[in-house]
């Protein structure tokens, strides 16, 4: 096993906890902004599907390959990142902006951090 690695299994899931808090944060960190509160529980479901279909044995269907799944992983962090600047709640819901930007540097740190594939002895 490499050293400061997380396995995909314990990734995926990580994936489906992260995905319900986020479809629940709205209601949960009192989100203002209606954007927020529609972008927060449509990535939400994302990152469950997501879950879902990776290809880890954690994964429900296990469809997704792994090379998709770490590309889905740092293009889903960034999203979360700018997230609040795109669907412009940045300035009127600081709840969600701290939610979105934290969570994205968060999965960023989690793809960083996670072995996709199995070490194989040599």
């Amino acid at each position: 096993m490499q050293r400061n690695s997380i396995p995909l299994a314990v990734h995926v899931l990580l994936e489906y906890g992260v995905g319900v808090l986020t479809i629940l944060s709205p209601f949960l960190f009192s989100f203002d902004d209606d954007a927020a509160k529609i972008v927060a529980v449509l990535i939400g479901a994302g990152i469950v599907v997501l879950a879902v279909v990776s290809d880890a044995p954690t994964g429900l269907a296990r469809t997704l390959p792994n090379a998709s799944h770490v590309v889905i992983d740092y293009v889903l962090g960034l999203l979360l990142i700018v997230a609040p600047f795109v669907f412009g709640f940045s300035g009127d819901d600081t709840a969600a902006t701290a939610y979105f930007i934290a969570l994205g540097l968060g999965y960023v740190v989690l793809a960083v951090l996670t072995r996709y594939q199995d070490v194989k002895p040599a």
